[in-house]
């Protein structure tokens, strides 16, 4: 909680502020450095302290300063640079100011036991923007983060097939299918649409399901933007 009070009162004292990764707790957040990749111009430290991760699901979640953003969410096992990053999850587009959580997130079986690092970057109206987290990845499973895995009134979210923003930008590569959520913390209520399934759950957090085939092999993405 001291974290996440403590990110706050940062945020909204910088004229400027991006984003801050709030959970897993940023390994550090300067805001004129935030376009500087991998990490926002921050050396990460992994050790025994550094929270503990569930590969099998877990959340995230960013105070963001932006009303539009296209996010990108990685991991590895490198707890030093050169970094070879995973993309856990497809890209994200959001729209609205404030808390975010998303708490569907897995890490490849392979993670479980070791030491590593989750970046976010925000491909935003100013530029790409890096955050990074250092984590301990276990077994398991855990989608909250205590009572703060909540979302900021009226923001929505839409997921797309997309792994990277390189592909992204190459539209032939895509397959060309998305989903999108809206969601409402005044009305309680949740709504979600899909090309292939949508459900919104009575305890409102949506989960979006999708099987895809990619050279015969079939594919689960799921994202849940919780309250």
């Amino acid at each position: 909680m001291q974290m996440y009070l403590l990110g706050a009162l940062v945020f909204a004292c910088t004229s400027s502020a991006h984003f801050i990764l709030q959970w897993p707790p940023t390994a550090g957040f300067d805001d004129d450095g935030e376009s500087s990749g991998p990490c926002g111009s921050v050396d990460v430290t992994v050790d025994e302290t550094s929270p503990e991760v569930q590969v099998d699901r877990f959340a995230v979640q960013i105070q963001n300063g932006h009303p539009a953003g296209e996010w990108l969410f990685r991991a590895t096992t490198d707890t030093e640079a050169p970094y070879n990053w995973t993309s856990i999850v497809p890209i994200v587009n959001t729209a609205g100011v404030g808390v975010f959580c998303l708490d569907s997130l897995s890490a490849p079986s392979s993670f479980e036991g070791k030491a590593g690092i989750i970046q976010v970057v925000d491909n935003a109206v100013d530029g790409m923007l890096y955050q990074c987290a250092p984590v301990n990845f276990v077994s398991g499973s855990n989608d909250t983060v205590g009572d703060s895995c909540k979302n900021a009134t009226g923001f929505s979210a839409s997921w797309t097939s997309m792994m990277d923003f390189e592909s992204s930008t190459n539209s032939a590569s895509t397959t060309g299918t998305s989903g999108t959520m809206t969601m409402s913390t005044a009305s309680s209520t949740a709504s979600a649409t899909s090309g292939d399934a949508a459900d919104a759950s009575s305890m409102g957090a949506v989960t979006f399901t999708r099987m895809t085939s990619v050279m015969g092999v079939v594919g689960i993405l799921a994202i849940s933007l919780a309250f």
